[in-house]
């Protein structure tokens, strides 16, 4: 008997379906490109139940003849492709031949066609890929199809299909992707008969970023252009005052396709390398244009993966050109005039990739500084008058206290109660929940009565780690706190070490969170994945201190924030902590709820780069020499230790 059997022509069709058609998102991402090859100037795209109970891709395109719309769900059936040497220079979005037979084979399917030229056009029904029914109709010029009940004969695939609101919005984000990189078409999405997003169609990068990204990224992109041996790249960068928590907001496009590359990735990155606050990332739509035989599309079904002949070449235009509209970045130029359709004139214009990199620029030694391509330091914190000597000799303090916030950066309501902390890192109070105080503010002794209905527990409380005789020298690059100890000298990073302090603070507490409600609610627009999470994790992020409610169709409103949190960190914040979840970094409760933390407590932390007072100094000092904090909440250690043996052999005084 025979064990190997040969498959019936409808199950490979199936098992090869599912190569192409992995979601609804898949299908509509097939459908708008052919609608995109048909040399439509406007799509309409419906979806309903997810996508999953209902697809309708409508185009004005040129449209199908009858004979034409009879074979068009063969498999391997394509206008764009005659030969194997056009596969050495794809022009098309679609080539293979194989969407429309992997999508009718795991579906149902209504298609109407016709072409300006006839009079009547083809209206042709399928059922898991079998022709039903197939006659003339009356009907625009263009095509319109139909998916209903996605693997409805598929059971397999159709158990792994993510809830209506999970897949609506990986609907959206496709279609959303698709209309991106063609600004010259008009792209409506429809979600249960709300319309979602509509581009205009005018050929403007800038108006099409505008309505499908919204205002607020769109007006934090900058142009950017660049042209090296025959690769152009043209689009949109944000300023690093506008970076994001994760890289939702990138958007690579080769030759008007949307592809997701590693290598455009990291030379993008690496032009914002010392711009960009650590663990920030950059906005982009980044259009690469270049010859087609020069990159390789055929490399998975999808086509969202590609191979470039001339690597190096590629990662060398996105570099510099992005590098240049960094460096060609007015720092206080409203935001709507770097929205200007004409770009900047940059070294980029007139200098190649060889010359940048031999010239004083590469180096760093001229051109914006770092602190100049951020938005006005005014933005982030009030300077102070630190008219107070930074160095000090200090005796053992037993008690400190902490706040979640630099003295200097303006705080969005008045200071909300704390609660319970490591016995280190809080002045005692009255026994109940102590109230927070600024760090900068001079420590105030607890009241006699604090003490007198339970002294055990204010015993307990005084009692901490004695901080060794250290005097502090001053701060370097308002980043690291330089500490003398003796024969030692230790660099402190002020941000690694309050991170930790208000951590443990965090982790401490085993109930709620205490929150602040803020005066002003913030609205965020979260993308369609964050947004599930968001509702998914409500009750664990509520234990937290945020009180977050849907606001609209597509906002959401914050009207609590952790009491530490500062207002205009709830966005970053929040995407922050929406990656982590995505990641798969929190596998239980315990440990998301760790992770939601790290991000509460660096968002809380005083920052690399604020004007410090030297009170708030040198309570992270003491945190740090009493050994309650030797790491960060993700593992960097906190501080750096030289002796002066180590100087001295710095200076040769030793060998």
């Amino acid at each position: 008997m025979s064990v190997i059997n040969i498959l019936a022509p409808h199950v490979a069709d199936m098992i090869a379906a599912g190569e192409v058609v992995e979601r609804p998102a898949s299908v509509i991402k097939e459908l708008v490109e052919n609608s995109f090859d048909a040399g439509a100037t406007s799509v309409t795209v419906e979806i309903r139940g997810g996508g999953a109970a209902y697809i309708r891709v409508s185009d004005n395109g040129c449209g199908m003849a009858a004979e034409d719309a009879g074979i068009a769900f063969t498999r391997h059936a394509t206008s764009k492709l005659a030969d194997e040497k056009g596969l050495e220079c794809i022009g098309t979005m679609g080539f293979r031949g194989e969407a429309l037979a992997a999508i009718s084979a795991v579906s149902k399917i209504e298609m109407t066609t016709r072409r300006a030229c006839d009079s009547e056009g083809t209206r042709i029904t399928l059922d898991a890929g079998d022709i039903q029914d197939m006659l003339p109709c009356g009907c625009p010029v263009g095509t319109v199809i139909t998916v209903r009940d996605i693997f409805y004969n598929t059971p397999a695939r159709l158990k792994f299909l993510k809830s209506d609101r999970s897949e609506a919005s990986a609907c959206q984000l496709t279609a959303l992707r698709c209309a991106l990189g063609r600004p010259d078409v008009s792209v409506r999405f429809i979600k249960d008969g709300s319309e979602e997003f509509f581009s205009p169609g005018d050929g403007r990068g800038d108006s099409c970023a505008y309505a499908l990204l919204g205002r607020e990224t769109a007006t934090g992109l900058m142009p950017v252009t660049g042209d090296n041996d025959g690769i152009r790249v043209t689009g949109f960068a944000s300023s690093p005052a506008a970076g994001r928590g994760n890289r939702a907001m990138q958007f690579f496009y080769c030759n008007g396709r949307f592809i997701k590359s590693q290598l455009l990735q990291a030379a993008l990155e690496q032009a914002y390398k010392n711009s960009l606050l650590s663990g920030r990332y950059p906005s982009c739509v980044l259009y690469l244009d270049m010859s087609f035989a020069s990159v390789d599309v055929n490399v998975h079904p999808a086509k969202t993966e590609v191979k470039f002949s001339a690597e190096r070449r590629v990662f060398d235009t996105v570099y510099y050109a992005v590098l240049s509209a960094l460096e060609a970045e007015k720092p206080l130029a409203p935001a709507v005039e770097r929205l200007s359709p004409a770009p900047k004139e940059g070294f980029y214009k007139h200098m190649t990739a060889a010359e940048y990199r031999s010239s004083p620029l590469a180096s760093g030694k001229q051109g914006t500084s770092e602190m100049q391509l951020r938005a006005p330091e005014e933005h982030y914190q009030t300077r102070l008058d630190l008219s107070s000597p930074a160095s000090t000799v200090r005796a053992p303090q037993p008690q400190y206290t902490v706040s979640g916030h630099s003295a200097e950066k303006p705080r969005s309501a008045a200071p909300a109660p704390a609660y319970t902390a490591p016995k280190s890192y809080f002045s005692v109070s009255d026994g109940k929940t102590p109230a927070i105080s600024p760090v900068s503010a001079p420590i105030q002794p607890p009241a006699e009565p604090a003490c007198q209905h339970n002294v055990e527990n204010c015993v307990q409380n005084v009692e901490s780690p004695l901080v060794p005789e250290h005097k502090i020298v001053g701060e370097a690059m308002k980043t690291y706190i330089i500490v003398e100890q003796g024969d030692s000298l230790i660099l402190i990073d002020k941000h690694a070490a309050h991170e930790r302090m208000i951590f443990d603070m965090l982790k401490s507490r085993k109930s709620e969170i205490m929150s602040q409600t803020l005066l002003c609610p913030v609205t965020v627009r979260p993308s369609g994945d964050d947004a599930e999470l968001i509702e998914r994790n409500a009750s664990l992020l509520g234990e937290l201190g945020f009180e977050i409610e849907p606001f609209g169709e597509r906002d959401y409103i914050v009207r609590a924030l952790p009491a530490d949190m500062d207002a205009g960190e709830v966005a970053p914040a929040l995407e922050e902590i929406c990656e982590k979840l995505r990641r798969g970094k929190a596998p239980d409760a315990q440990s998301a709820r760790d992770e939601i933390l790290h991000t509460v407590a660096c968002k809380a932390a005083i920052k690399a780069g604020w004007d410090t007072s030297a009170k708030e100094l040198e309570r992270v000092a003491d945190a740090v020499l009493s050994g309650q904090v030797k790491y960060c909440p993700h593992g960097r250690p906190v501080s750096v230790t030289m002796t002066r043996k180590d100087l001295d052999k710095q200076f040769k005084r030793i060998v």
